[in-house]
């Protein structure tokens, strides 16, 4: 009993100190998501003085604008039974399924069919430092790493830099939670063959790949591809090589799914053809990997640059100290590969010729990201390598090799002096900067200090064994203390209360908006979360013919999409076009904003709108000459020329309400022309994320236009005879129609899912196959 409980202590350290880090969930109700930052930065909360209070964290606006409402889109639309493959509600229309942070298929979604949305979210939070943390463990075990080496390199990770920035995103650091176990299962087939063990292998890909950051979840693959072919380099089995290998290419298989949509989208996308040029990390910015406020915090609003996130390299100042012991014994292959792995991360990472060459040989995904992230691997790395050098520290102290204990604790030290140095004596930033930063690199020194202390008394009292037990529980303590440190001053833990709070102006839009969109000084948060449909916002992947047809707007030239945001042009010559032709039916309006720049100026103009709410905070007005979301037209005019449809469409002697633009001829005929003119009416009758059905009624064929995008899959039947979808006025659709009642049905069927749904069974099944070959390969 007693060695079972000092085998699963370390368990028990990580579990018990992540729960003081995530104990204002469990203890004090609250929850890490953002919420006073939501009410009092975003609209239509913000205006209400009601929410104001302190905001912990403002930097996370991608948190309440994107992720969290996409989730509570992909989660209601999975318990209705429907993969929500289309957001109708973003951009006029968008693949949902296909935008990767979307998180459909990630298997932490059960918890979202057991728990209260916003409880379900919160272990979703939470839950990525506790795996990390438990992986990281069971890898650093498997390396043969003591259970106290494996406790540093388990702390030092699950609270690294990138997790703790990027948890509360439930994306990022719940993919990267999943490589340490990735990595355990290969270094477990290694040694010995087993079909559980492998099984669980080509599982893990998935599971990383579907929780919501494909470029992680690339990092993800590339470093436990190098330690596969690192392992077989160095043990050469060819059994083992062959079955693990299959594995994971069978596991890469059952991605495909998310993976195969994605990829159509990303290159309909203006991202895939703009390199990201910005955001490596500067060399004299690693000094954050052990004071990670050194050039402030935007919690404590002193942060000197805009990315703090971005740059995030923090593992603590002992982890760093414990990687370098293990720099000793890089005759050790394991420590080698992830010294060798730290190192080439580390300058990917930061702003270098290297950096900038990867750019320019124009990678997809990797060339139009943030290139800084894969610090990760840094981190990661660096943690495991902590694990090593702890027992050889260990192994030096006991074996009273003191001279060895010199290197590492001159060079860590030489770093803080010189830091110190340059602070003290060469003023490098303003008085004001500059005692933020000497303020936030305290703790680190002092840090440094106390385990030089107690590396000292385990010297001089090296005759007394119980002296060395207290130096390692010191150590262990002081990563858990720098660790949690860090990790509970980024993580805001606010009040649920706070979530969505539903106000009269919401339900107002609710009430009035009907088939129709809507626009104002709203984002992603509203739109996307109450289901009101509207026409811009931001969002790292979106058709880039729609933007360019919006952005167009401003002048009526064919003008390029921008990166990340689709953007109306308020003073654009032709933005009360674009507000009837997209059936903008409400004008959501804060009063505040009246006269700004950035306000469309509903008020002034009242023969077109009409003021139907008027709290004193917000207006709404209703647009009383949409277009509607359908409409029917017998007049077009066939221009396939991009830059022509433009300019023609923006034309103001062009009328947009009664000539459609197409692409293609669709030879529309009529014999007899009905005396009392051509007529016709288009209503829908349901509007669902994958599925719209329109009813009919025409004395002549006629098109019949739907004001959301045009994109492959989309498939259109009238009365249940399929038909040709016609791209419209640049970026739109329109199927034909014949004289009388008909009923016209869209749906959304990408080829692109079917054919990944295709792949992952095919790869499913090899999967198996592959598992039974193996069980008959053993029992040889």
């Amino acid at each position: 009993m007693k060695k079972l409980f000092f085998s699963l202590l370390p368990i028990g350290v990580i579990v018990g100190i992540w729960f003081i880090f995530a104990s204002p969930y469990f203890l004090q109700k609250k929850i890490p998501y953002p919420s006073s930052y939501q009410v009092n930065f975003f609209h239509p909360w913000s205006q209400y003085r009601k929410f104001w209070g302190p905001v912990k964290n403002g930097a996370m606006s991608d948190v309440p604008g994107q992720i969290y409402p996409w989730r509570y889109f992909t989660i209601t639309s999975l318990k209705q039974g429907e993969i929500p493959l289309w957001n109708p509600y973003s951009f006029s229309g968008t693949p949902h399924l296909a935008n990767y942070q979307s998180s459909v298929f990630s298997p932490l979604n059960i918890l979202f069919f057991f728990l209260p949305f916003i409880d379900a979210w919160s272990i979703l939070v939470l839950i990525a430092p506790l795996l990390a943390g438990l992986f990281i463990y069971l890898f650093a075990r498997s390396l043969r790493v003591s259970k106290e080496g494996a406790l540093i390199a388990s702390v030092s990770f699950m609270f690294c830099g990138f997790i703790v920035v990027w948890m509360a995103w439930g994306t990022l650091a719940v993919a990267i939670s999943f490589l340490p176990l990735i990595l355990y299962c290969i270094e477990k087939s290694f040694k010995k063959l087993s079909i559980p063990i492998l099984f669980l292998l080509a599982l893990l890909f998935p599971a990383s790949f579907f929780s919501g950051h494909v470029q992680t979840s690339l990092y993800v693959l590339f470093f436990s591809l190098a330690f596969f072919l690192f392992r077989a380099v160095q043990t050469k089995k060819k059994n083992t090589i062959l079955f693990t290998g299959l594995c994971i290419v069978f596991g890469l298989l059952l991605i495909a799914p998310q993976l195969l949509p994605s990829i159509e989208l990303y290159l309909s996308a203006p991202r895939s053809g703009i390199l990201n040029t910005r955001e490596g990390i500067p060399f004299y910015y690693l000094v954050t990997a052990f004071a990670p406020d050194f050039f402030g915090n935007p919690v404590t609003r002193n942060a000197f640059w805009n990315s703090y996130i971005e740059w995030a390299s923090f593992i603590g100042i002992i982890p760093l100290l414990f990687a370098f012991f293990s720099f000793l014994q890089l005759k050790n292959k394991s420590i080698l590969f992830f010294f060798l792995a730290g190192i080439v991360s580390l300058f990917l990472a930061i702003d270098s010729p290297i950096q900038s060459l990867i750019i320019q040989l124009k990678i997809p995904v990797l060339s139009t990201v943030s290139p800084s992230r894969i610090i990760v691997l840094f981190s990661f790395s660096f943690a495991v390598l902590a694990g090593f050098g702890f027992d050889i520290f260990k192994q030096f102290v006991q074996s009273k090799k003191y001279h060895k204990l010199f290197a590492p604790f001159f060079l860590v030290g030489s770093l803080l002096i010189l830091t110190w140095v340059v602070l003290l004596f060469f003023h490098p930033f303003l008085s004001e900067k500059l005692l933020i930063s000497k303020k936030n690199l305290l703790p680190s020194s002092a840090l440094f200090m106390v385990s030089l202390v107690c590396t000292s008394f385990s010297i001089l009292l090296s005759k007394n064994k119980k002296i060395l037990r207290v130096t390692l529980f010191v150590f262990i303590l002081l990563v858990c203390f720098d660790s949690l440190r860090f990790a509970l001053k980024w993580m805001p833990f606010d009040s649920r209360n706070l979530v969505y709070p539903n106000l009269e102006v919401i339900e107002a839009m609710k009430k009035n908006i009907g088939a129709g969109r809507v626009f104002g000084n709203l984002g992603g948060e509203v739109i996307n979360y109450y289901a009101l449909s509207g026409v811009t916002g931001y969002d790292p992947l979106y058709i880039k013919r729609y933007g360019e047809f919006m952005r167009s707007s401003s002048t009526g030239n064919l003008s390029d999409a921008e990166r990340s945001v689709v953007h109306l042009d308020v003073h654009g010559e032709f933005v009360d076009r674009i507000i009837d032709f997209l059936d903008i039916a409400l004008l959501f309006n804060p009063k505040e904003d009246i006269g700004k720049s950035w306000a469309y100026p509903a008020f002034a103009n009242e023969e077109k709108f009409t003021n139907i709410y008027d709290d004193g905070t917000y207006q709404l007005y209703k647009n009383t000459t949409p277009l509607g979301r359908a409409a029917l037209f017998y007049d077009y005019e066939v221009i396939p020329s991009e830059e022509q449809i433009i300019k023609r469409f923006y034309n103001t002697n062009f009328d947009f309400k009664k000539i459609l633009i197409i692409e293609k001829n669709p030879s529309l005929t009529s014999k007899d022309m009905p005396k009392e003119g051509k007529k016709g009416n288009v209503s829908i009758i349901s509007y669902k994320p994958n599925a719209a059905s329109l009813m009919v009624s025409t004395n002549t064929p006629g098109l019949v236009f739907l004001s959301d995008n045009y994109y492959p899959g989309w498939v259109a039947t009238v009365n249940k005879k399929e038909v040709p979808i016609y791209r419209a006025d640049y970026s739109f659709r329109a199927v034909p129609v014949g004289k009388g009642e008909s009923i016209v049905e869209f749906t959304y069927n990408p080829l692109s899912f079917i054919y990944g749904v295709s792949v992952a069974c095919f790869g499913f099944i090899l999967l198996l196959i592959t598992s039974l070959f193996l069980k008959r390969v053993e029992k040889r």
